[in-house]
């Protein structure tokens, strides 16, 4: 199988499957036990932190260990609207976030929280002075992804962070979270040159077993409990670590390559030429402006991108139709339609995700099937007109 759907997850690196392998055996002990096995843990845990939290650029006390991306998305969001239980407060959103974030906002917003979703513009990137403009005297909350899932767009985090601490400066408690799974590993970056209070990763995207995520908690933001149950993570986040989760993370973070992004984004952008100088009329979505390195998202008329995703597979090549967490809805991708993109348009769309191990012989197969079958099946729909 060659695959190509790396934002959906990553395989896990043979080094780090070995790694795992051993510390399961190795470390047996649950963190909170105060004897030696229970402490060896205890270190190993401290240790991955350590790791993980210097990769963010961060101070290991700013780092929680969660059971993944959603996780960490939900105890940003929860944890800093609960502080004003009983306050109408207001949160500031965009409309191409991840549905964790999405259906987190959803909730708590019909009690006593308000939300705005700012709009993207066509390669969906949102305005940071749309952003700004959002946000009232109540919004106690701003929360914008680095990186989108689906078409790999680069928010302007920065200039959003801006716009918080002005309104910090002037007294008003806001706060600034951004769902950074997509971009964390991908490009790179220093959380304090971001300016955000919060920050979400998880180790299934970079070569890590899936179950194990992080969220950065800038020194001095205080959250309310999500999980409770324990004192564990400092009291932000109940239950018994996942310490071999953790230490995999930090194997994971500790292999990454700092130039693979180069490499990667040459191959993703040559599969890009061959398919627009094609006589398929496809159309890149998110094209021109800045992208993760890895990720294509290209709409081909006249066909469904279901059955692109199937024929492939066939073939022994996966790639997907946009967001695994969406996968089974019957409605098309809500980024691409953000986007301005018709249903159509949407469903006809499929998103391919490099990894940062692949070689060029893999990518020209996959130019090859996908083109072929491409042009198979606009032909059965009698797609292939001019446009």
């Amino acid at each position: 199988m060659l695959y190509f759907d790396h934002n959906a997850t990553t395989s896990v690196l043979p080094e780090v499957a070995q790694f795992v392998a051993r510390a399961l055996s190795d470390v047996p002990g649950n963190a909170s036990s105060i004897h030696g096995v229970g402490q060896r843990a205890r270190q190993e845990l401290e240790k991955a932190r350590r790791a993980v939290s210097s990769a963010l650029g961060a101070t290991p006390g700013e780092l929680v260990f969660t059971s993944g991306g959603t996780e960490s998305n939900n105890l940003a969001i929860f944890g800093i609207v609960r502080r004003f239980r009983g306050r109408a407060v207001h949160v500031v959103t965009t409309t191409i976030e991840h549905p964790a974030v999405l259906e987190a906002c959803g909730q708590f917003e019909s009690d006593d929280a308000e939300v705005t979703r700012v709009e993207v513009d066509s390669n969906g990137v949102v305005n940071a002075e749309a952003v700004a403009r959002a946000m009232r005297d109540n919004t106690v909350l701003v929360t914008v992804m680095h990186a989108n899932n689906e078409v790999g767009t680069i928010q302007p985090i920065r200039e959003i962070a801006d716009a918080v601490l002005a309104r910090r400066a002037r007294g008003q408690e806001i706060w600034f979270h951004s769902d950074g799974v997509q971009a964390f590993g991908k490009i790179p970056f220093e959380i304090r040159d971001l300016g955000v209070d919060l920050y979400s990763i998880s180790a299934h995207k970079v070569y890590a077993p899936k179950g194990t995520g992080a969220l950065y908690v800038r020194k001095g933001v205080s959250l309310a409990s999500t999980i409770v149950g324990g004192r564990h993570e400092g009291g932000r986040r109940a239950g018994t670590e996942n310490v071999v989760g953790a230490m995999a993370f930090a194997k994971a973070v500790e292999l990454l390559d700092s130039n693979a992004s180069v490499r990667v984004a040459a191959l993703r952008d040559e599969l890009e030429r061959q398919i627009l100088t094609s006589d398929l009329h496809a159309e890149l979505n998110g094209f021109g402006v800045p992208r993760l390195p890895n990720t294509t998202s290209v709409s081909f008329p006249g066909i469904s991108a279901e059955n692109v995703v199937i024929a492939l597979d066939l073939k022994g090549i996966a790639v997907s139709t946009g967001s695994a967490c969406s996968s089974g809805s019957l409605e098309p991708s809500h980024v691409l339609l953000a986007m301005g993109r018709t249903r159509e348009q949407a469903r006809s769309s499929v998103r391919i995700s490099l990894g940062a191990h692949q070689s060029a012989e893999e990518l020209r197969q996959l130019s090859e099937t996908l083109l072929s079958t491409v042009a198979r099946l606009q032909s059965k729909k009698g797609a292939r007109v001019a446009v």
